[in-house]
Formats: C-alpha cells, structure tokens, sequence
C-alpha cells in the first residue's frame, strides 16, 4: 500500500490520481474514474469528486493508496 500525503481535510478522487502522477491530466483521471476502473473501500467509485480522507482504500491498476495528513 501506498501513502499520500494530504495538507487539507480530504482530497477528491480524481485529483487523488493527478496529485499522485497516476494519470498524465484531469482529462484522464475524469475518464478512468468514470469507467470503473478505481475502487474506493471496496466498491467501484464512478464518482470522480469523492472525498478521499486519511482511512480510505484506493485501488488503481492492482495498487492500493492511502491518504494521510503532513501532521501525523
């Protein structure tokens, strides 16, 4: 699993992607996300503005990622 570190209270799905150089554009993150190919806890997320915070379990391409906060 692999931690990203946040600086506010959550981060959305798609930027997610883009902040941890997963997807080359928001262009890109919007279409991945959109055709079911992130899960969020578990579940297929087609939301591309889902609230990620620290806790939740992304999966991209067979990796999971987790977000934490700069302060902890």
């Amino acid at each position: 699993m692999e931690n990203i570190i946040i600086h506010t209270e959550f981060i959305k799905l798609q930027d997610l992607l883009k902040f941890a150089n997963l997807v080359s554009s928001g262009g890109e993150a919007k279409e991945r996300v959109q055709a079911g190919e992130v899960t969020v806890n578990g579940e297929v997320c087609t939301m591309r503005g889902k609230k990620i915070r620290p806790g939740d379990d992304v999966v991209f391409q067979g990796t999971h990622y987790t977000v934490s906060y700069a302060d902890s």
